[in-house]
Parts: C-alpha cells; sequence; structure tokens
C-alpha cells in the first residue's frame, strides 16, 4: 500500500506510526524502570535528574540547572523546594548577584549519590541494552533535539 492508503508513516494519522507517540511510550517506560530504584533512594525521577546535574557540575544557578534540564525557572523551581526540604540541596542567593540563586548538594546529597552509583548499571542490566546501542540510540535522541528544537523555533 502506498502512504495515500495510510499505511506509510509520511503524513499518516496512525497512532502506531507516530514518531511522537513511540518517543511518550519509550519515555513512561524508561520512567516506570527507573521508578524502583529512585523509589530506593526517596528520589521521583526528575529528582534524581537535577541531582545528576548538581552532583556533575557543583554549585550552579537555578538559571544554569534549568537550561542544562531543558526546563522552565517554573518547573525547577519546586522541584528544589522539596530536595531542599529533604536536607539534600541547600539555595542561597548569591553574593555577586543578588537577583541570581545558586544551588548546591549538602553533604546528605553528596552520601546519596555515593548509593545512587547503581543506577545506571541496573537499569542498563534490567532493559537489556549494551554499551554501543545506549551510545547509538543517545546520539540518534540528541540529533532528533536537535532538529525539533529548529523545528520549534522555526514556527516562532
Amino acid at each position: 500500500m502506498t502512504n495515500d492508503e495510510g499505511t506509510g508513516t509520511e503524513g499518516s494519522l496512525l497512532l502506531d506510526e507516530q514518531l511522537c507517540f513511540a518517543l511518550y511510550a519509550a519515555q513512561r517506560a524508561v520512567t516506570a524502570a527507573y521508578r524502583p530504584l529512585l523509589d530506593e533512594l526517596g528520589l521521583t525521577y526528575p529528582q534524581y535528574l537535577v541531582l545528576l546535574v548538581l552532583w556533575e557540575r557543583g554549585e550552579t544557578t537555578v538559571k544554569e540547572l534549568a537550561a542544562a534540564l531543558r526546563l522552565d525557572y517554573g518547573t525547577v523551581s519546586p522541584l528544589l523546594k522539596r530536595l531542599e526540604a529533604a536536607g539534600l540541596v541547600r539555595r542561597e542567593r548569591s553574593a555577586r548577584d543578588e537577583r541570581s540563586v545558586l544551588v548546591s548538594v549538602t553533604g546528605q546529597g553528596e552520601r546519596l549519590r555515593e548509593r545512587a552509583e547503581c543506577v545506571p548499571g541496573t537499569l542498563l542490566a534490567e532493559t537489556g541494552l549494551g554499551g554501543p546501542e545506549v551510545e547509538r540510540l543517545r546520539e540518534e535522541l540528541w540529533r532528533l533535539a536537535a532538529r525539533a528544537s529548529a523545528a520549534a523555533d522555526r514556527t516562532r
């Protein structure tokens, strides 16, 4: 059958042929696979992502953190508030620029890092994904993200 008959991917309105739906389903499945691992750490997936950035970069501004996570400030602030209430991060105004808020991991947050080190490897083992496959998928997804961002920018 041709695209005109509804089975091709170009212009199709069939759910299973939508790239966006495949990405959505994969994202939900991966997040669900992380859930039991992160539950043991007392974290949600978005909180885990915040900590990954802080563990990698050290003290950073809320603005830089939001940019790294590709989230807006309004989404990051509640995450930080909950992480701060749990004693994992500290927020304070920058002495150099009072408009800027600095975020850093506390000692408790650093100790949690040691417990979290097994999460990526455990997830890969449970999904059966190997290093080369993960690298290929990651590269393709980053390329797609860049192309989709460029397309979104063109339509604004």
